[in-house]
This record gives structure tokens, C-alpha cells and sequence, in this order.
């Protein structure tokens, strides 16, 4: 397995890494236990969240120096590059600020005398993705750090140098060596860190296949797992819906980062035929005005898709969905230029037969539909694999919330679109996966939580 930087905005490799050796990886996973039951998780709670409030601190001065490293590596729009800079510095020091209260002592109420104590188990293992190169990374470094547990990644091999970068926040920050270790290794040798029985924990974000295979190979080991596989997340707009709001909510849903993000806005569900078309013209319109092109120019605001073989792949989910009988009305096609470019697309007329109708395109093509009543909406919204993200654009509130406790998902947003901070819990339902980060829930995955009770 290479792990290579190649610049999807021109496809030029900038620069190549080698993969570690299995002695190499015998020996980061030594220091990293030996860290862990020597020093890291007998510091106190807040010498762990200084350190990680460092983290946070030497992210947000270099903050121009990392998004460049996104730009690069991903073709990341710089704008949106420094926001995700900022959230991933938004959530270690989430972490930093707050890890005292999570992890406090409780009592156990109507039980004199007994309490709960949360306390690391050891070695994290985390296998991430490319699409977000640091908030992937700082939703599980944030809360494990501080909890007392150490983290060993493996990020996605399009990526090194975002993942090197964010390595040496945690060594310029004070943390001892093996509390933070990135991994440039194999899917073999991933296997073998699994079934280690120093590794206590495995967490993934990726594919459906990726987290089978993962869930099986730690089920077989009594491991935990926290999966986070994606979606093909829903938008309704209700009856009573501001369309241009609605409108709006929908072109940055799905464009945002290219269009590249598990809880985008995959899917557009209108209620009512008028209203549908009113949406749909001017849902042409603005995707026809979107700036398509270089990811470090600040006008930009659709980059390239991260690789060749990505891009492919999209063109043929819209081959195939047209081919099913969809309408391409507009978009569609490769922008011929160099790199890795694609049209914003929406296609309307996928039917239950369509192949797109139960895939996540993971770019910047837009599923469009129109029904009738609020009920044939939440069928459409529910009838999926997957259950991650969903939105509700409507003008009744608490009527959009009732429609809420009605949809299948790990996350309903009301008059936005779905989007994630430090202090809310992501996670899905179905096949998006299992297990939460972020909020206090992301701090209690990988912990134990001890009873002591004194008779």
C-alpha cells in the first residue's frame, strides 16, 4: 500500500512515503503501551487536557500552514479548509475544557456508598478517512487523550502529510512519545494490531465492506468497535417551507467540500408538485453558478474530486442511474481540465429499480425528489440502508420536530443542514454503523466504567 500526495486540482504527485516495517510496527505499538500503563494514564485529568489544550492552541496559529496541507492533498476549497482547521481546534479544546466534569467520580443514586469511576483501557487503535483530514482525526484524538487512553492511526493514504501534521501537534504540545502514534502500514498489518491484545479498542470511518471486515476481525477478538460508514442523507422540505431558505440549505449541504461528506445532503425530497418544480429551476440555476475550479483560489467553491479513480466512480453511479431511466437536468459530465474535476449534478426521476436510488454518491451530485403528502416523504426519507444524517426545512417547528421523532437517523437537523460540532453527538443508525463521537458520548466509548462500593 503507497501512501502518496497527489494534487487532485492538477493530478501531480507533490511527494511519496514509505510503509512502515512489521518491526517498526511491533515497536509503535510497545512504546505506545508502554506509555499507557507507565505514564499517560496515571497523569491526572488535568495535566492530559493541558496538553491537549496546546494541541488546540499551536492548530489555530498554524492554521494557514494546515489548511494548505488540505488544499493539496484533497483539493479542499481553502476557505473551507481553515473552517475545518478551526472545528478540529474546536474540538480538542471541547475536550480540554470539559474532560474534568465527563470523567468526574459519580455517585450512584438510592445505592449509599457506591460510585462509578471512568478510567482508559489502553491502546485505541483509529482507521480514518481523507474527506475531513483533521476533524476525522481530532473526534477521536480529543476525547481519548484526555480520558487517558493512547491513540494509534492509520489515516487514509492519499493524505501523509495532513496526517504527519497533525502528529506533531501532539510532540510540540509536551505529550510523551506514544501517546499520539501515526501509522503509514498495511491492511495486513492493520489486522495484526487488531488482533493484538494490547489494542483495546478499534475505531472506523469508511465503507460499509471496511467495516465488516473490522467489526468481524475485533468481534472475533473482544474488541469494541465504533463504526461511522456513511449515509444517503435526506433533506424534506415541508409544506410550510420558506423555499428559498430551503433552496439555499440544500446547494451548501451538497456541496460543501466538494460534495464529499457522509452526512451531506445526498438526498432533496419537496412536498408538493409546484413547489417541487419552483425549487428544482432555481436549484439549476444556482448549481450553474457555482464557481468550479482551483482549490487555493477564494472564489472557488466546488474543488476537485480527491482522486481519478473516485471521479470514475461517480460518473458511473450518474451512467448507470441514467441508464436506469433518471433524468441528468444538469451536469453530469468531467470538466475537461486537468485534475479531477466534475459538473454539479442533479438528477431527478430515480425510481425504486434505480441503482442510485439506495447508493451515497459521494461527490457533488444531488438526488431530486417530489412528492405528494409529508407521509409519502417520510417513507422516501426512511427507505434506506443507511440512517446517519437528516434535515427537516420547514416553518413550524414544532411540527418539523414531530416529523423529526419519525425519521431513521442518528441525527435530524431542523432549518439546516445536517453539520457537525464539538458538543453533539455523531452517529448513525442501520447501515451508516454504530457508537458515537463527539459530545460527552464520544469521551464514554473507550472507558471503563468501574463500580466501587463500599459495604
Amino acid at each position: 500500500m503507497s501512501f502518496a500526495s497527489i494534487n487532485p486540482a492538477t493530478g501531480e504527485t507533490i511527494a511519496t512515503f514509505a510503509t512502515m516495517t512489521d518491526r517498526e510496527i511491533v515497536s509503535a505499538l510497545a512504546s505506545a503501551d508502554a506509555c499507557f500503563h507507565t505514564d499517560w494514564k496515571r497523569r491526572p485529568v488535568a495535566e492530559r487536557s493541558a496538553v491537549m489544550a496546546r494541541a488546540a492552541a499551536l492548530l489555530r496559529q498554524k492554521r494557514e500552514e494546515y489548511a494548505g496541507y488540505t488544499v493539496a492533498e484533497m483539493g479542499q476549497p481553502f476557505a473551507q479548509a481553515l473552517y475545518e482547521v478551526d472545528l478540529s481546534a474546536d474540538i480538542l479544546d471541547y475536550y480540554a475544557s470539559n474532560a474534568a466534569h465527563f470523567l468526574a467520580p459519580r455517585e450512584v443514586p438510592g445505592s449509599p456508598g457506591a460510585s462509578v469511576l471512568t478510567e482508559p483501557v489502553g491502546v485505541i487503535l483509529a482507521i480514518e478517512p481523507w474527506n475531513f483530514p483533521y476533524y476525522q482525526l481530532a473526534r477521536v484524538a480529543g476525547p481519548q487523550i484526555v480520558a487517558g487512553n493512547v491513540v494509534m492511526t492509520k489515516h487514509a493514504g492519499n493524505v501523509p502529510q495532513c496526517a504527519l501534521a497533525f502528529a506533531r501537534l501532539f510532540a510540540e504540545a509536551g505529550a510523551p512519545g506514544g501517546v499520539y502514534t501515526n501509522l503509514f502500514c498495511t491492511v495486513d498489518q492493520i489486522g495484526t494490531l487488531i488482533d493484538d491484545f494490547r489494542v483495546r479498542g478499534v475505531t472506523l470511518t469508511g465503507s460499509e465492506r471496511a467495516g465488516a471486515a473490522v467489526a468481524e476481525r475485533a468481534g472475533r477478538a473482544l474488541k469494541k468497535v465504533v463504526l461511522e460508514l456513511g449515509g444517503n442523507d435526506p433533506m424534506i422540505v415541508l409544506g410550510d417551507a420558506d423555499l428559498d431558505m430551503a433552496v439555499d440549505m440544500a446547494v451548501t449541504g451538497r456541496t460543501f467540500n466538494t460534495g464529499q461528506a457522509c452526512i451531506s445532503t445526498k438526498r432533496l425530497i419537496v412536498v408538493g408538485a409546484e413547489r417541487g418544480k419552483q425549487v428544482l429551476d432555481t436549484l439549476i440555476t444556482k448549481f450553474g453558478d457555482l464557481v468550479v475550479g482551483d482549490p487555493a483560489d477564494e472564489a472557488t467553491a466546488i474543488g476537485p474530486i480527491v482522486s481519478e479513480g473516485a471521479l470514475e466512480q461517480l460518473l458511473d453511479q450518474v451512467g448507470r442511474a441514467k441508464g436506469a431511466g433518471a433524468t441528468i437536468v444538469c451536469g453530469g459530465r468531467r470538466i475537461d481540465r486537468p485534475g479531477f474535476y466534475m459538473e454539479p449534478t442533479i438528477i431527478t426521476g430515480i425510481d425504486e429499480g434505480n441503482p442510485l436510488y439506495r447508493e451515497e454518491a459521494f461527490g457533488p451530485v444531488l438526488s431530486f425528489y417530489t412528492v405528494n403528502t409529508e407521509e409519502e416523504a417520510i417513507r422516501l426519507a426512511n427507505d434506506s440502508p443507511y440512517g446517519l444524517g437528516a434535515a427537516l426545512i420547514g416553518a413550524d417547528v414544532d411540527h418539523a420536530r414531530a416529523i423529526a421523532d419519525r425519521i431513521d437517523a442518528g441525527m435530524v437537523f431542523i432549518n439546516s443542514f445536517a453539520h457537525s460540532v464539538a458538543e453533539l453527538p455523531f452517529g448513525g443508525v442501520k447501515n451508516s454503523g454504530f457508537g458515537r463521537e463527539l459530545g460527552e458520548a464520544g469521551i464514554g466509548e473507550f472507558v471503563n466504567r468501574k463500580l466501587i462500593r463500599v459495604a
